[in-house]
């Protein structure tokens, strides 16, 4: 039982980052593989505000997440803007190279080495249960994940910003000849996908460490929680981190010499039996 509330907890920490992803990439079709970096940024930033600043945990990682969605805004005006009707592959070079820039700006600002990070004292220890030890962080990051998945699909199913991002996303032409200001609902939405991942970049320095290194460490894992669990679906995407958590941290338990494998063996599996996702795309409607 232990385990499974670890890989429970592993599944959420990877929705928590992966979910900005889901957003820019699904609900705006942009490929953004330099995702991570804004983790990474996030990450950073919460690590210079507990050490540097001294803030509490608490108001360290929401204002990570307002830095990591500052530069969102910016290079969503001045860069990816410029590549929106481009193709795919344009994308991918292009997020690519803000990877290396972003791997060299932390190596040469913070060094090499895995950045420490304090948590307060009520967010340390376990709550001990017959057959089952959690831990207390853990469970703090399933409350946080499953607040976010909740106020996130309310958001892009319930509301009419949700209702523009989508039909911005599947006809520009019409959403601006209905009034909607695409260029703005794009920005806000960058802007939300870029908060996201710093959150979850900052939250999850406990868990994964932070070094220059990881944009590309993890970039993988964030591409496939939205290959399975559909595109631009945010329940789709909590499902799938949870599945995909539980059975990496099972795997690695139980079958440690195979390593990360059971992961992409269960990616390819879903894959087969649901080529669109669990969910699939979620569309404007």
């Amino acid at each position: 039982m232990t385990i499974v509330f670890d890989g429970l907890a592993s599944g959420m920490l990877l929705f928590l980052i992966s979910v900005g992803l889901s957003v820019t990439l699904g609900l705006m079709n942009f490929v953004n593989l330099a995702h991570g970096a804004f983790a990474m940024l996030g990450g950073y930033a919460c690590v210079v505000f507990l050490s540097r600043f001294g803030l509490p945990f608490l108001l360290a990682a929401p204002l990570a997440a307002v830095v990591a969605a500052i530069a969102g805004v910016v290079l969503e005006r001045t860069l990816y803007r410029r590549l929106y009707a481009s193709s795919h592959l344009d994308q991918v070079l292009f997020s690519i190279g803000l990877i290396f820039m972003a791997i060299s700006s932390a190596h040469y600002l913070f060094g090499a080495q895995q950045q420490p990070i304090f948590l307060p004292d009520f967010l340390r220890g376990q709550i001990n249960l017959p057959g089952l030890d959690i831990g207390i962080y853990r469970l703090f990051l399933i409350a946080v994940g499953l607040s976010l998945a909740y106020g996130l699909q309310w958001m892009v199913s319930k509301t009419s910003f949700g209702a523009k991002l989508r039909a911005a996303v599947d006809n520009p032409r019409a959403a601006r000849g209905l009034g909607i200001n695409v260029d703005r609902i794009f920005t806000l939405t960058f802007a939300l996908g870029s908060a996201l991942a710093g959150l979850g970049g900052a939250l999850g320095i406990e868990m994964l460490g932070l070094d220059p290194a990881f944009p590309v460490k993890y970039i993988v894992y964030f591409l496939i929680v939205v290959a399975v669990g559909g595109s631009g679906n945010i329940k789709g995407s909590l499902m799938a981190s949870l599945m995909l958590g539980l059975f990496d941290v099972i795997g690695k338990y139980y079958l440690p010499q195979v390593g990360a494998f059971v992961i992409y063996a269960v990616m390819v599996v879903m894959l087969i039996l649901k080529p669109q996702g669990l969910f699939g795309r979620m569309a404007a409607k």
